[in-house]
C-alpha cells in the first residue's frame, strides 16, 4: 500500500483499539483491546495484535504482518492487501495467489470493553483454512512487555464455553469467545519494532506472549472472535454476541449506532466523548493523551455544540464543575489517577466560553438549562472570575489595567507549555495576548448577571487597545508586561493574536487594526493544513518537528503547524470582511477543503494534532487529536453558517 494511515475503534469508556492500514503496528499503543479499567483511566493493554493466515491449494498464505529487528517485515500478508477502507470500521479485502478473496473487519461495540473480528470468503471456494494467533502482554499502556517466566499461558474455560486468560495478578483478564476450535500451542513472539516509537526517541522494542492457535474452515462458515476485558458488566453484550453477528446480533446493531450519524465527521467525533462517573468527558486525544482542561472545553464547542449534542455538552460542564479551586480548573488528570494539575491560566477562561456557547445554542433552539444546573454552572463561573480577580496560583492576578497577569515559578500557563530540561520553551510570563482575550470573553459573559463586571470590562478592552497594539509591525504583541516587567514586550509573531479577533464570542479588536492583524496572520502563519506557531524567520523557528523527545518538545511551538487554530483564524478572516456571505463561500474552498482532504493521510477520519511548518507539512504528533477536530466541526457548522458574530 502507497499510504498506511492509522485506525482507531473506541468503547466510549476511555478504551480504544488501533492500528494501520497495513496491519504493521507502528505503536506501542497499537492493538487490538487496550481498555481502561476506571474509566475513562487505567488503561491497559490486553490484546497487542495477531497473526493470521490461510492453507488454500496447498499453500499456506499470511494475512498478517509485523516489523522485527532490525527492520524486517514478516510475514508477508500486507502483499495480499488489495483493499482498506475505513468507515464505518476497518476491512481490509485479501487476495490470495489463485485470486481468492479473503476479508477481514474487527468493530469496537458501544459502552463496551471489547472488539469483534471477523473473516469471510465474499465468494464460494474450495476448502480455505483460517489459523489465528493472538499476540498478548497484560501492560500498562505506555510501557512494553518484555519475555518472562511469570506469563500464565494455560487458558480457563468458563461456563458459557469462553476461554479466559488472566496473564498476570492485578491485570484484567481476558475472555475469549470463538465459533472456531483452539490447539494450545504457547510461544513468545520476539522483538517486534515500533517504528514511529523509534522515531521519536522512546523504547521501541517489545516481545509478545501467544498462548495457541485458533482454528476455522471459511469454506463452511464465517469466523469470527469477540474478545473482552473480564471485569466490567458483559453479560449482556457477551450474550448477544453468543448469537454470532447476523441479522439484529452484535454487527448490525453497531451498524445502525453509526449510520445514525449525520455524517463520518460527526461519528469520529463521537470517539472522543467518554464515560466519566455518572457524567461524561473528553479524552484529548488517541493514543496517549487522556483528560486535560484546556483541551476539553475547547473541543467541547466542535464535538458537542457543531453536532447537536448538547445535553453532553451540558454534562461535561456539570462532571467538570467540582474540580474549581482558587478559581482554577485542572488542566492534566493524571492517566492513574493522583492529584489534578492546576497549572493553567486559560483552562477555565475556556471553560466559561464553552458555558456561554452552550447557553446561547439552547437559546437557539428554544431551550433552556434546568434551573438547578443553570445555577450550578453560574456558580462555576462565578468562582473562576472572582478567584482570578482575587489572585489565584502561580502569579495569575488582575492587574490594575484591567488586565490579567500570570507567570510565576517557571510554569508556562499558557497552551504553549513545551518544556525542554525542567525549563519551559515559551514561558510567555506576563499579559499574554489570548489570556487577555479570553478574560475579556469570559468577563462580558459573566456580566449577564453581574453588571458590575461591565465596568471591569471595559476597562480591560481599553487597555487591551492601548497596550498591545504593535503600530511597526502592524500586529498585536505576544506578551506584554513581559516577566511582570511593566512595559516590555515580547514582539514574537506568534497565532495567539488571532483570538483577539476569531475563535472567541466577542472580538476584542475591530476596525482597520483587525483586518491588518488577520492579513499578517495569512501572510507569514497560514498553511493547508492550519497555523505556524512562530513564524519563519523569527528567533528559534523551526521548520519540522522531528528527533528525540528534547528536540520535538524544543520545537513544539516555535513554528510547528496546529490545525486546531485554522478555526480561529477562518472566523476572524470572515469576521474582517464586508461581504461576509460572499467571505464564507471564499472562506470554505480556501481554508476548509485543503484540511479534509488531509482526512484519510493520518489518522482515518480525523484530524492529528500537529504538522511541520515547511512543506510537505507532514503529520505529527497525535494522529486522533480532539481540538483539531473539534474546531474542523465548529467551522463548519457555525463560522460559515453565522458570519455575523459580533465584536465586543
Amino acid at each position: 500500500m502507497d499510504r498506511n494511515p492509522e485506525w482507531l475503534e473506541t468503547d466510549g469508556l476511555g478504551g480504544f483499539s488501533s492500528g494501520t492500514a497495513t496491519g504493521i503496528r507502528t505503536r506501542r499503543t497499537h492493538a487490538l483491546l487496550l481498555p481502561a479499567m476506571t474509566p475513562p483511566r487505567g488503561r491497559v493493554v490486553l490484546v497487542n495484535g495477531i497473526e493470521a493466515w490461510v492453507e488454500h491449494a496447498g499453500t499456506t498464505e499470511a494475512l498478517s504482518s509485523q516489523l522485527y529487528t532490525p527492520g524486517i517485515v514478516h510475514p508477508d500478508g500486507q502483499d495480499r492487501i488489495r483493499e482498506f477502507e475505513g468507515d464505518p470500521w476497518p476491512r481490509w479485502v485479501f487476495s490470495l495467489a489463485d485470486g481468492t478473496s479473503v476479508e477481514h473487519e474487527l468493530f469496537v461495540p458501544y459502552r463496551c470493553p471489547a472488539v469483534v473480528l471477523r473473516w469471510w470468503l465474499p465468494r464460494a471456494s474450495a476448502e480455505v483454512k483460517l489459523n489465528v494467533r493472538l499476540l498478548l502482554s497484560g501492560r500498562d499502556a505506555h510501557a512494553l512487555h518484555r519475555e518472562n517466566p511469570a506469563f500464565r499461558f494455560e487458558p480457563a474455560r468458563t461456563e458459557d464455553g469462553d476461554f479466559r486468560w488472566q496473564p498476570y495478578s492485578g491485570v484484567p483478564a481476558l475472555l475469549a469467545r470463538v465459533n472456531g476450535w483452539y490447539r494450545h500451542r504457547p510461544d513468545w513472539y520476539r522483538n517486534f519494532v515500533y517504528e514511529q516509537e523509534r522515531a521519536r526517541g522512546l523504547d521501541c522494542i517489545e516481545d509478545l506472549a501467544s498462548p495457541g492457535v485458533f482454528h476455522w474452515d471459511l469454506s463452511a462458515d464465517e469466523a469470527w472472535m469477540v474478545l473482552a476485558a473480564e471485569g466490567t458488566s458483559l453479560e449482556e453484550f457477551l450474550s448477544t454476541a453468543r448469537a454470532g453477528l447476523r441479522g439484529p446480533g452484535l454487527r448490525e446493531r453497531e451498524r445502525r449506532r453509526r449510520a445514525a450519524f449525520p455524517s463520518p465527521l460527526e461519528r469520529s467525533a463521537d470517539a472522543y466523548l467518554v464515560a466519566r462517573g455518572t457524567g461524561k468527558t473528553i479524552v484529548a486525544g488517541y493514543p496517549w493523551f487522556g483528560e486535560w482542561g484546556r483541551d476539553t472545553f475547547v473541543a467541547l464547542r466542535g464535538l458537542c455544540l457543531a453536532t447537536g449534542r448538547l445535553d453532553e455538552a451540558r454534562q461535561i460542564l456539570l462532571e467538570w464543575s467540582p474540580s474549581v479551586s482558587g478559581g482554577m480548573l485542572p488542566n492534566r488528570v493524571h492517566e492513574a489517577g493522583g492529584a489534578p494539575e492546576y497549572d493553567s491560566a486559560d483552562a477555565s477562561l475556556w471553560y466559561v466560553v464553552a458555558f456561554h456557547e452552550l447557553v446561547e445554542a439552547l437559546r437557539r433552539e428554544g431551550k433552556r438549562a434546568s434551573g438547578h444546573d443553570l445555577s450550578l454552572l453560574r456558580r462555576t463561573v462565578d468562582a473562576i472570575l472572582d478567584g482570578y480577580a482575587r489572585g489565584t496560583r502561580h502569579g495569575i492576578r488582575l492587574d490594575a489595567d484591567g488586565l490579567l497577569a500570570a507567570g510565576a515559578d517557571g510554569v508556562p500557563l499558557t497552551w504553549m507549555d513545551a518544556r525542554v530540561g525542567g525549563r519551559a520553551v515559551t514561558p510567555r510570563a506576563g499579559k499574554a495576548v489570548e489570556i487577555q482575550a479570553l478574560w475579556l470573553n469570559a468577563l462580558r459573559v459573566g456580566s449577564a448577571w453581574v453588571p458590575e463586571r461591565e465596568a471591569l470590562f471595559e476597562r480591560g478592552r481599553r487597555s487591551f487597545a492601548g497596550r498591545f497594539w504593535n503600530e511597526k509591525d502592524g500586529c498585536l504583541y505576544d506578551v506584554v508586561d513581559v516577566d511582570h516587567e511593566p512595559g516590555r514586550c515580547d514582539a514574537s509573531f506568534r497565532p495567539n493574536q488571532i483570538f483577539a479577533v476569531g475563535g472567541l464570542p466577542w472580538a476584542v479588536l475591530e476596525g482597520d487594526r483587525a483586518r491588518r492583524v488577520v492579513d499578517e496572520v495569512e501572510r507569514r502563519l497560514l498553511t493547508p493544513v492550519g497555523l505556524r506557531s512562530l513564524a519563519p524567520g523569527e528567533p528559534g523557528y523551526a521548520p519540522r518537528c522531528e528527533g528525540g523527545v528534547r528536540e520535538r518538545d524544543a520545537a513544539y511551538y516555535q513554528g510547528t503547524v496546529w490545525p486546531w487554530l485554522l478555526g480561529p483564524f477562518v472566523e476572524a478572516w470572515v469576521r474582517v470582511r464586508d461581504d461576509r456571505r460572499a467571505a464564507t463561500r471564499e472562506a470554505r474552498a480556501r481554508f476548509l477543503d485543503p484540511l479534509a482532504a488531509h482526512l484519510r493521510e493520518a489518522g482515518f477520519q480525523h484530524v492529528p494534532e500537529i504538522a511541520d511548518a515547511e512543506e510537505p507539512h507532514v503529520f505529527r504528533g497525535c494522529p486522533f487529536q480532539a481540538w483539531s477536530l473539534g474546531e474542523l466541526l465548529r467551522l463548519r457548522d457555525l463560522v460559515l453558517t453565522s458570519p455575523s458574530r459580533t465584536s465586543a
